[in-house]
């Protein structure tokens, strides 16, 4: 296991449009007993409700909304470059049918009982604070739903405190 120390997050210094669109992260929910991990490249980190936060998109179908729902904590986690099969793995399988963990060689690890995977540089662990389901009826541009939602299997929108930040 890798040790990680606390990280102010007034040190942060990343570009989210890099960090999140081209990088990519892992989020991870569950407990010790079961948890699961999927990539997701929509997001964003800021102020909200005078809070420090990061919030994500899930579509309905994956397996990690489930586990998102039914707990109060998650994390985002950034890996380095080497990692680049684990997060095209982990964002292409669903953890229903299997343990991604396993299958994508990553391993996971726990703080304050939230999971993330260890080889992470970078992890945020957040406490949920709202999850708000995208509607088609939302969209002010049609072609938004044309482009990402012809199936419609929408997103949630998920917003979380961040409570504390680790790096490697």
């Amino acid at each position: 296991m890798h040790t990680f120390q606390p990280y102010p997050l007034d040190l942060l210094e990343c570009n989210p449009f890099n960090k999140i669109g081209n990088e990519w992260a892992l989020v991870t929910a569950g407990d010790k007993a079961k948890q699961n991990t999927m990539t997701v490249s929509w997001g964003g980190m800021g102020i909200l409700w005078g809070k420090k936060v990061l919030y994500i998109f899930i579509r309905d179908s994956r397996y990690t909304k489930e586990l998102i729902d039914s707990h109060e904590f998650f994390s985002v986690s950034f890996l380095g470059e080497q990692y680049r099969e684990a997060l095209n793995y982990c964002g292409s399988h669903s953890g229903r049918d299997e343990d991604k963990f396993q299958k994508s060689g990553l391993t996971p690890a726990f703080r304050i009982s939230i999971p993330y995977p260890d080889e992470s540089n970078l992890v945020f662990l957040c406490q949920k604070m709202a999850a708000v389901p995208l509607k088609e009826e939302s969209f002010i541009d049609p072609k938004l739903m044309d482009k990402w939602y012809k199936d419609h299997d929408m997103h949630t929108m998920y917003v979380g405190e961040i409570i504390e930040t680790i790096a490697r």
